[in-house]
Parts: C-alpha cells; sequence; structure tokens
C-alpha cells in the first residue's frame, strides 16, 4: 500500500501524519510501528491520523499511535502539529479548532508567529483514573500535592518518589537535582513499566531552575526518551505549582526547544492547562507500507 504522509516536528517531538478524513487507511500494528521506524521507515516518536468530525461541536478528531504501534490517549506537541497541518492542506480555516482525542476534546487555537496554544483540559489526581495502584507504600505530603514512594528493582537507587498525576494519560514526576545528569535511560523504563502503574506511565525528570523556569526530560511510554513530551511539561509544572516550587506560568526548556505552560490553580485543582509552543512541516512524501501482520 502506497500512502501519502507529512513529516513535522514540535520542539523536536517528531510525527508522521496521515490524511484519514476521506477514509481509513486501515493500518496494523505492525505497521503504524514500521513507520515510526527510523532505519527501515520514516522515523517518528508517533503516528497522527486526522479523521473527520465524529458529531456536532467538533470540527475533527486525530488517533496517536506511539512508535511501538500501540494507540494512546494524548499528545500535546501532536495537537500543534495537527493544527498546523489541517491550516496548510486546507482541511479547515476555522481558528480555533475542537478536536477529538481518545480521552477528551481540545480546543487548539493558532497565532499570527506560527505557534499553537492548546487547551489541555483539567489535570486529573484522582488515582484510579491515572491509573496508579495506591494500595503500596504510602505517599508523603509535600505542600499540597503528595509523592509517591517507588522501589526501583535493580537501580542504583532503590527508592525514587514521585507525583502522580493524569493529563490524559499518565505520568510520574521526579524531581532531580540536575537533568543532564539524571538516570533517564536507567530509571525511565523502570517506572514506565512499574506494576504500581498498570497502563504504563510517561517518567519526568524535573529541575526546578526558578519559579517561572525548569529544565525537563521525558521517558515516554511506548516511545522512549523523546526530545520533547507537551503533556509531560504540563504534567511536570501542575506537579510543581502543587508542591508550592512553581508560579502559574513557567518556560519548560526540553533538548527540544521551549515550551510554555500556565496553570492557575484553584480550590478544586481543576483549571485548565494551557500549552503553547512551535510547530514545524519537515516535509512531505509517499512511502510504499509493507504487507505487516
Amino acid at each position: 500500500m502506497r500512502i501519502r504522509f507529512t513529516k513535522m516536528q514540535g520542539a523536536g517531538n517528531d510525527f508522521v501524519v496521515l490524511d484519514e478524513t476521506r477514509g481509513r487507511l486501515g493500518l496494523s500494528t505492525a505497521q503504524y510501528r514500521w513507520l515510526a521506524d527510523r532505519h527501515f521507515g520514516i522515523g517518528a516518536d508517533q503516528i497522527l491520523s486526522v479523521r473527520p468530525s465524529p458529531g456536532e461541536g467538533l470540527d475533527f478528531a486525530y488517533a496517536i499511535h506511539n512508535a511501538d504501534g500501540g494507540e494512546v490517549e494524548h499528545c500535546g506537541n501532536g495537537a500543534r502539529c495537527f493544527v498546523r497541518y489541517v491550516h496548510e492542506k486546507g482541511l479547515s480555516e476555522r481558528n480555533p479548532l475542537r478536536v477529538q482525542v481518545k480521552n477528551g476534546v481540545l480546543e487548539l487555537r493558532r497565532h499570527s508567529d506560527g505557534r499553537v496554544t492548546v487547551d489541555m483540559g483539567a489535570p486529573v489526581f484522582e488515582l484510579d483514573r491515572v491509573p496508579f495502584d495506591a494500595t503500596g507504600p504510602a505517599a508523603v505530603p509535600m505542600a499540597g500535592f503528595e509523592r509517591w514512594p517507588l522501589a526501583l528493582a535493580g537501580a542504583e537507587a532503590p527508592i525514587v518518589w514521585l507525583s502522580v498525576l493524569s493529563m490524559g494519560n499518565p505520568h510520574a514526576v521526579l524531581l532531580v537535582d540536575d537533568v543532564d545528569t539524571a538516570p533517564v535511560a536507567l530509571w525511565g523504563p523502570l517506572i514506565e513499566s512499574h506494576v504500581r502503574f498498570p497502563q504504563r506511565v510517561n517518567a519526568g525528570f524535573l529541575q526546578v531552575v526558578n519559579r517561572g523556569e525548569v529544565r525537563l526530560r521525558v521517558y515516554e511510554r511506548g516511545a522512549g526518551e523523546t526530545l520533547a513530551c507537551g503533556t509531560g511539561a504540563c504534567a511536570a509544572v501542575v506537579a510543581g505549582v502543587r508542591l508550592g516550587l512553581l508560579d502559574e506560568r513557567v518556560d519548560v526548556h526540553t533538548h527540544g526547544g521551549v515550551l510554555s505552560i500556565e496553570w492557575q490553580d484553584n480550590a478544586t485543582h481543576n483549571a485548565p492547562v494551557l500549552m503553547t509552543g512551535p510547530a514545524t512541516t519537515v516535509f512531505d512524501g509517499e512511502v510504499e507500507v509493507p504487507e505487516l501482520g
């Protein structure tokens, strides 16, 4: 099967974008995995499939598949690329756009400077909705939030302390002194696949520079460490605010660029998180996708 695609990136988090507005391509898990493969396919952290509106009040829907071929709930950097894609391809002129993803509805606004703001919705703190198994060792409070102990089998430090929440997908945020020396490659996969996260988790390594600036590395579920993670940046800032370390507007420095996150916390912690950052088209192409089961 020969398909057209667009390669895009947002702060270095890169995507293969597919147009399924006229019909589903019917790709298998193995074919999504092949498209994401940097040696045998196109290469991407995730595959975004643009689909028609599923109902009234919505402009589009889109599906997100990780590099391992599995479908996931949410991707902030991908959402920004989605807006640029549908505008550049003439699929819509509306601004803002309302888009359905697996775990809810996003509102996306493109600015005149090319940056895109995504209303990421409110964070979720109910542990069964993250999901996270709270029956193990108990959390320790810090300011207005909790940090949970997690035993990492075979790691240099047997216990790490994590703040747990969901941004439509599960996140665990770990405070570190220096992201450059943080053991992301060692601890990331151990946190991602830990038994207390039944659907696995994105592991964020957060260094607080000051109350308005942080540095972040994220080991993404099903993709490994990426140059940037939009939902990870949102989760890190939300955790930092609730831990009393950050103000409501924070610049998040990733290896791929800077994302601006705003979260005006309230008494019920249900305010939406706003993320603003770049979205760039890299190239268009066609590829012959092999028949894979």
